[in-house]
């Protein structure tokens, strides 16, 4: 049955009047007054209350309270015994989350009430909706100015231990057979017993970790082999085969090895470099994946705003958007689904600062669309020599003259521009070694199209002054990473798995946005000589 208490609702006696002035002060100007006025009243309660019967069943906890101490677990980075203790002693806490009663019917929650809960959040992806909706309620009390905004992505870990390859199939074949000896003890004889030897017991399976460099060639062929035996055995047995034990498996064989068809040696391993990035890691946390530059893990696409202006130094930034994906996924891809995010939540920037990876043409197109200026360099270096950039253009995209002011013979565009040169000019020209026209049967041609024409502005842009300018303010993102890790332990979580790992980053997101909003609330509320006094 659903609890649900409004915490707009009005008192006739203060709750908190025997709180002394000082301190209540404190609590009000601090984050625990910014989250009762700003954050808890805006959590989408109705979001998670229709996953709860409205008549039948015994009373859930407050919801207000209880998703709110969900927010403040993730924000001060607590496990759920610790969130208990917080819950019941802390009165910073009583007073964030609108709790007056001294019942334990308010004020004590079990560890399994918070996992219920938090699973009810993660499940139906209502992580999101509970960051949106404390980000727009910022937004719009701290007047946050959007139209500039930065983007960058974080690499995180979940609670996974790094394994090779070795470590991966033996972990999936110990798994597996442990499953199988549980589920189906009746088929358990039927492997072969050096196998269950070899993988079953954990006594047995600690060998793997004393492998020997000059071994481990032998025994990744040998675990290999074992693994497709196994896989053989059981694939046309319906019921083994649907095992998720048995799937993680057959994932490992197809992943990380060829097969042969050769009865004498069925089963080839695969070279590095053959093994794609979104391989399994860990048989503990499918989702994970790889990032040949940071490794194991997965990813956290965060934007945020930020300000140029001396009089909005000491504005509020929000972090307007974050997104988790895995390790593997290219950063090329998140810029239109932030701008997009951004939109439909009513904070869409006028201009991006990001990272080469993000500023490819097709981004910066799509942007456009959007009314939105990517600011970003080119990818890549421009080779040597001369370029489309040192030739006279219009803003039309008409080349007027080449690099030492030769008007052209020809002009002429199709699917693309092709720009004929006077041959005799060209060929006693001391930079025709160094130019990308080329010669042709009656002119020196240079060949490009509109996209090449828009990247060759672009690089021009670069080297100005103006550019330089407006570029440098992407840096301060890196402190919102190193801010975003510090306060909230982001980049090592306790859990696994994609949904769990989406959660926690995302409510870890809100609680940056929570203290930076906090600061500047207490800065304009307590004086710093009160604060810090001599």
């Amino acid at each position: 049955m659903r609890n649900v208490k409004n915490p707009n609702q009005r008192y006739i006696f203060d709750p908190w009047g025997e709180i002394s002035p000082k301190r209540r002060q404190l609590l009000e100007a601090g984050w625990p007054g910014l989250f009762r006025e700003h954050i808890l009243p805006s959590i989408p309660v109705s979001k998670v209350s229709r996953y709860f019967d409205a008549s039948m069943g015994r009373p859930t906890k407050e919801l207000f309270a209880m998703l709110g101490a969900l927010i403040l677990q993730q924000a001060f980075d607590i496990t759920d015994e610790e969130t208990v203790q917080q819950f019941a002693f802390n009165i910073q806490w009583h007073y964030a989350l609108n709790i007056t009663e001294e019942s334990d019917s308010a004020k004590y929650v079990c560890p399994k009430t918070l996992w219920s809960c938090r699973d009810v959040i993660a499940e139906h992806d209502l992580e999101d909706m509970i960051f949106q909706a404390g980000t727009d309620r910022l937004a719009q009390d701290f007047k946050v100015n959007t139209d500039k905004q930065r983007l960058d992505s974080v690499h995180i870990k979940s609670n996974m231990r790094r394994l090779g390859r070795i470590g991966i199939f033996s972990t999936v074949i110990h798994t597996f057979l442990k499953n199988l000896k549980r589920h189906h003890p009746e088929l358990i004889g039927a492997v072969d017993k050096q196998i269950i030897g070899t993988y079953l017991t954990e006594s047995a399976m600690s060998c793997f970790s004393r492998v020997k460099p000059s071994q481990s060639r032998k025994t990744l062929n040998d675990v290999s082999r074992d693994l497709f035996n196994l896989y053989a055995q059981f694939k046309g047995h319906a019921d083994v085969a649907d095992m998720y034990s048995f799937k993680m498996l057959a994932r490992v064989l197809h992943e990380q090895c060829n097969l042969t068809g050769d009865a004498d040696n069925p089963v080839e391993i695969k070279s590095p470099k053959e093994i794609a990035s979104d391989s399994l890691q860990n048989p503990s946390d499918p989702e994970a994946s790889y990032s040949g530059h940071k490794g194991q893990g997965y990813q956290v696409q965060v934007m945020e705003t930020y300000s140029t202006s001396t009089e909005e130094e000491k504005a509020l930034r929000l972090i307007t958007h974050v997104q988790v994906e895995p390790a593997h996924q290219s950063d090329a891809k998140a810029l239109i689904p932030a701008i997009t995010s951004a939109e439909v939540a009513g904070l869409k920037p006028k201009e991006v600062l990001a990272d080469s990876l993000y500023g490819s043409d097709d981004n910066c197109q799509e942007a456009e669309k959007h009314d939105v200026d990517v600011v970003a360099p080119v990818m890549g270096e421009t080779k040597k020599g001369l370029s489309l950039i040192d030739f006279k253009m219009s803003e039309d995209g008409r080349v007027l003259a080449c690099p030492l002011g030769h008007p052209p013979a020809k002009v002429k565009k199709k699917q693309r521009y092709s720009v004929g040169f006077d041959a005799r000019v060209c060929d006693d020209c001391p930079e025709r070694s160094r130019c990308p026209a080329k010669k042709g049967r009656k002119f020196y041609y240079l060949r490009f199209t509109e996209k090449h024409y828009r990247i060759a502005r672009r690089r021009l842009y670069e080297q100005t002054e103006e550019f330089k300018d407006r570029y440098r303010w992407r840096a301060g993102v890196e402190a919102t990473m190193s801010e975003y890790d510090r306060r909230t332990g982001v980049k090592h979580l306790r859990v696994r798995g994609f949904k769990a790992v989406k959660y926690c980053a995302t409510l870890k997101a809100l609680a940056v946005n929570i203290f930076r909003a906090a600061a500047i609330r207490m800065a304009g509320m307590i004086p710093e000589h009160e604060l810090c006094p001599v």
